[in-house]
């Protein structure tokens, strides 16, 4: 099968000797779920950073659907990262916008200047941010303020803006670090169900074990900046796990050690979405 992404040598200095990754080399295949699991400081979020370039890697290679991402600048790399949607641990919303604005800003850099500064969207760019908020549970807060939503509904909004971006990569950066339980397991549920529907290929930053083990097709472990780790979820031992979190255990887990199973019934997320705060 032709990769996708292709990751060649990949290094990252930090001002004169932080070596945040350290030649890290990957191949990465259309249609995989692939979770980026390692503690804090192992470079998860420098990697998933220079495959679109928010990081400028100091060394290697970085092939996405074969342009070479660490040579382009300037309109090359913004058209090149036009395919490749984002999701920020922080949501990265505009807060007095409402919901729907929110989503179709996904589509920004398709839209000439003068249509956005007035809201002039495609008739399709807005039927399918609307069916993206309904498939989410978010069909009653379409028009409701960003900042006005809580955490769990903010990174949903970010899911739907970066799915219609029509990427063929989406990246997503600790999704569910800032979320409860209940809001990080229908976030995790509604990402991984969208990407199956849309055949995305996604790489998800993740902490969290259990959700890396129920989620991921494949499985990549980072600590010291080197991959330690990569395969399926099956090949991840308990022994595995404590050497890439050994002395951050503690990391390795939401702040409820008890995660309550959410039906992937849509109606069910629906009714438990609108109250996960």
């Amino acid at each position: 099968m032709k990769t996708l992404l292709s990751i060649k040598n990949l290094v990252k200095v930090y001002g004169e000797n932080t070596l945040a990754l350290n030649e890290i080399s990957l191949d990465i295949y259309p249609g995989e779920f692939i979770v980026v699991i390692g503690p804090s400081g192992a470079g998860k979020s420098t990697f998933i950073r220079c495959l679109n370039r928010l990081v400028d890697p100091s060394k290697g290679e970085i092939v996405f659907d074969g342009q070479h991402l660490e040579n382009l600048n300037g309109r090359n790399l913004r058209k090149v990262r036009s395919k490749i949607g984002m999701i920020f641990q922080h949501y990265n919303l505009i807060g007095r916008t409402n919901v729907i604005k929110n989503v179709l800003h996904g589509q920004l850099s398709n839209t000439p200047l003068y249509k956005s500064l007035f809201g002039l969207y495609d008739y399709a760019d807005k039927k399918e941010a609307v069916e993206l908020l309904k498939k989410v549970g978010l069909e009653d807060q379409i028009y409701k303020r960003a900042d006005e939503l809580s955490g769990g509904q903010m990174q949903r909004v970010g899911i739907c803006r970066a799915i219609l971006q029509r990427p063929k990569l989406l990246l997503a950066d600790e999704p569910i670090a800032s979320l409860d339980p209940i809001s990080a397991n229908i976030v995790m549920q509604q990402l991984h169900s969208i990407s199956q529907d849309k055949k995305l290929t996604c790489i998800v930053n993740l902490h969290q074990v259990d959700y890396a083990k129920k989620f991921a097709t494949r499985i990549i472990g980072i600590k010291k900046g080197e991959v330690v780790f990569d395969g399926a979820p099956s090949r991840l031992t308990d022994d595995i796990i404590q050497k890439i979190y050994k002395g951050k255990e503690s990391q390795m887990k939401l702040q409820s050690e008890t995660e309550p199973m959410i039906d992937k019934n849509e109606k069910i997320l629906v009714a438990v979405g609108q109250n996960d705060e």
